[in-house]
């Protein structure tokens, strides 16, 4: 094949084709060859035989980007199970018809409430195109919300069908549009289609999976199988997909097939734009430059046009970001009752995302105050003359619905009404946004004067881990934001690779958050296999530079003065009044120093924090703990250091899908495991309590919530190696996670997860070391299994 300028003599060469023997399917594979090798050239091609020449324009991008190709985009959340559908189109259309299909999906590590885009294309000849979709005859948007976010309709082309998956009827979704939507609409000339999909969800019972109403929506309006034909592939691939969760579940998709159609309505689009609706900017104006600067524009999905230049020179991102990243993705969210509420603050222990906050304060702090801000008199002795107000965040709020089910407050003349009961968050959004704000600026809570023992006492600590990507209802987050409130202001933290690192660390946002004071965890993340010897190695580092310190004290006595360097060297850091006296010093002692020259005061002065106490805990999940990383963790266990690891037990590895693990129960049925796991559990406790002189605790927050904060408190507490095993449902256990706490109940009520702790210091002290915190079985195990 020889080229001159865009003319192409196709000769043969490397092709293996003589002048004398092409086929229209030879000239096709070559110009396919060439497609391949420069996809973004037009190429003038000529076919020689014996006799004569045909010039022929070819475009390489025909083959996919043709009029008879459907080129899709559909925009969704993670979770809500619009992957899932597009990846069953692909299977429909590829596999039943003879068209030809591709599909690609981007979405990042956390799997739930971030946006899904799925890249689909569907066509009479064989797609060659590896690249997304960058002119699309068709967009869905699963999320009414995504339009106020980014520009869902970049990449539209003329005349393309756009489908809104929206609140509003085809009368009223105009108006409710942003201005710049209204305006690509009407510049691109674009068929707009709206259906409630989530209404349609929850008429069928199918809670808030939109997929195969989507699905049902997305074939019809595309055509790309006739109508009739398209619903019988649907429910052939439901039958198929959802057959072995039982004819129940299978129902319910059929329904929602049947019902999509009468809920698809097409929308009279107006001649100009009436909105006065603006897409507000991707984070508020009082963020941080660096926010603003970079991590908004990874946000607004553009990150591929940041340079370099903007990115951090030493790979550092700053903390507490996820306060600027807005998701709105909850339908409803919960609304508190005053009148109701008895002020017990479990709602606030148990929101997985820290969406719900409880402050005890000075009324004063009311002056200002929203007209629809609420408040009540603070219950008990102890807060007398000072008010309480538990307030949600709606923009960050997942809409889980685990407040209201843990909640025990209730209406004695209308029991279903109870003290925090979930509405829709669209109506709410705006006044409960500023109701947040003030209640944001209300001062924490004195740390010293909490009885952080108690459930109450502990949510009046600021959770310093926030708005996490974690999923909805997720049964890990509620430990990990308790041990921030807990020990945050000065724990390290060593996490392993898993779920916990993903919500955890996750770019371009970070829950790891400060207090007021501007301190707030360190955080690391390893490898899934040497997490534990990480957070040794953390210990280590934390124990020389104090050992340092305080000999460097002694040495100093006199500079320092014999009474400071005392209280330094015995300070009683047990309780927070400690850690805050301590820090006191070591502001004084900062103080001394700074005024000399010494060799010894040089290097104490930067070594002084090292006289507060840290607190070091390792964190996991059962894939880490139980199987690949256990030869670690056992190893520091049995070194005597003293360092708290906290198992989040999912039984299963839930951040790759769901398979069996060590700690998966005999019977229960995971990816790997799908006739049912033949082993038992591994016992990780009782294991760790043969050394006898390990810390050991098991917990179940939706059972004992009380139990729980005293397994936390007695870990950092011993001088030694802890081990907390927390009970964590998941969504990967395949039932509603709002009843997830009640999940926990039964696995404890059946003997399942027997709820115990483990304490050497009291054998030390001539007592059973044992505590069994709860009771004898009182259901069936069978009670667990959910369909």
């Amino acid at each position: 094949m020889a080229e001159t300028g865009r003319f192409v003599r196709v000769i043969g060469g490397r092709y293996g084709l003589s002048s004398k023997e092409f086929t229209p399917a030879m000239v096709k594979g070559v110009l396919d060859e060439m497609a391949r090798e420069q996809p973004k050239n037009h190429f003038t091609v000529g076919i020689i035989d014996d006799v004569t020449m045909t010039s022929i324009d070819y475009d390489p991008a025909f083959n996919v980007e043709s009029s008879d190709v459907v080129r899709a985009l559909f925009y969704g959340l993670g979770s809500d199970g619009t992957v899932s559908a597009n990846k069953n189109s692909i299977k429909i259309i590829g596999e039943d018809t003879p068209n030809y299909a591709q599909g690609y999906f981007e979405y990042d590590s956390r799997k739930a409430g971030t946006v899904t885009v799925s890249h689909l294309r569907f066509g009479p000849r064989p797609i060659r195109q590896p690249c997304f979709v960058s002119s699309a005859n068709f967009v869905a948007c699963h999320q009414f919300v995504f339009l106020e976010q980014f520009d869902v309709l970049q990449n539209a082309e003329q005349g393309a069908t756009f489908l809104l998956n929206a609140p509003y009827g085809p009368n009223e979704v105009w108006d409710k549009l942003p201005s710049t939507v209204q305006q690509s609409i009407l510049d691109k000339q674009l068929e707009f289609y709206v259906i409630d999909a989530y209404r349609v969800a929850k008429e069928t019972g199918m809670g808030v999976r939109i997929n195969t109403i989507m699905q049902t929506a997305c074939f019809t309006l595309s055509k790309v199988l006739p109508r009739a034909e398209a619903i019988e592939a649907i429910k052939y691939a439901i039958k198929k997909t959802y057959g072995k969760r039982g004819e129940a579940v299978v129902q319910k998709n059929y329904a929602a097939v049947d019902t999509t159609l009468a809920n698809l309505f097409r929308v009279e689009v107006m001649d100009q734009v009436s909105s006065q609706i603006e897409m507000p900017p991707v984070v508020s104006p009082e963020a941080p430059e660096f926010v603003q600067e970079v991590t908004a524009t990874i946000m607004a999905r553009k990150g591929d046009t940041l340079p370099v230049s903007k990115m951090p020179i030493d790979g550092t991102f700053p903390s507490a970001t996820t306060q600027w990243e807005k998701r709105n993705i909850a339908l409803e969210i919960p609304v508190w009752e005053p009148d109701i509420c008895i002020q017990c603050a479990k709602c606030a222990i148990a929101c997985p995302h820290a969406t719900i906050r409880f402050k005890i304060y000075d009324p004063k702090h009311l002056e200002g105050a929203p007209e629809t801000f609420k408040s009540a008199p603070a219950r008990g002795k102890e807060y007398d003359g000072m008010v309480a107000t538990i307030q949600v965040a709606p923009e960050d709020c997942t809409g889980c619905g685990l407040c209201v089910e843990v909640c025990p407050a209730k209406d004695k003349t209308e029991p279903k009404r109870k003290a925090i009961n979930m509405q829709p968050q669209p109506p709410r959004r705006l006044a409960e946004r500023d109701n947040y704000a003030h209640f944001l600026n209300i001062p924490d809570f004195d740390r010293t004067q909490a009885k952080i023992n108690s459930v109450k006492g502990s949510q009046l600590l600021r959770p310093l881990f926030e708005y996490s990507g974690a999923c909805a209802g997720c049964g890990e987050t509620p430990y990990v934001k308790l041990l921030s409130q807990l020990f945050g202001d000065r724990a390290i933290i060593a996490n392993a690779t898993g779920c916990s690192s993903i919500y955890g660390g996750n770019l371009p946002t970070t829950p790891w958050s400060q207090n007021a004071d501007g301190r707030g965890p360190a955080w690391s993340n390893s490898l899934f296999e040497d997490n534990a010897e990480f957070g040794l190695g953390m210990r280590l580092s934390l124990d020389k530079p104090a050992q340092f310190a305080r000999e460097l004290v002694e040495q100093l006595r006199d500079l320092i003065g014999p009474t400071l360097a005392d209280e330094l060297l015995t300070a009683d850091q047990s309780q927070e009044n400690g850690i805050r006296a301590q820090r006191a010093r070591v502001v004084q002692l900062k103080s001394i120093l700074a005024g000399s020259d010494l060799p010894q005061a040089v290097l104490l002065l930067g070594l002084s924090e090292n006289l507060v106490k840290r607190s070091l805990w390792i964190v996991g999940g059962d894939g880490w703990a139980y199987d690949i990383g256990y030869g670690g963790l056992d190893h520091v266990l049995a070194s005597g250091q003293n360092v708290n690891v906290l198992v989040l037990d999912t039984e299963v590895y839930s951040n790759t899908g769901g398979q069996s693990s060590k700690s998966t129960p005999r019977g229960a049925v995971a990816k790997v495991a799908a006739a049912g796991k033949r082993t038992p559990k591994k016992d990780l406790g009782m294991i760790a309590m043969t050394y006898g002189y390990i810390y050991v605790a098991r917990v179940a927050m939706g059972a004992n919530d009380a139990q729980t904060i005293k397994a936390f408190l007695e870990a950092e507490a011993y001088d030694g190696p802890s081990l907390i095993i927390a009970y964590s449902h998941c969504i990967a256990h395949g039932y509603d996670m709002r009843v997830g706490s009640d999940q926990q109940k039964a696995a404890v009520a059946s003997g399942h997860w027997p709820l115990f702790r483990y304490n050497p210091a009291d054998a030390a002290a001539g007592h059973n070391p044992l505590r069994l915190d709860s009771k004898a079985p009182s259901i069936s195990f069978l009670s667990l299994i959910h369909i």
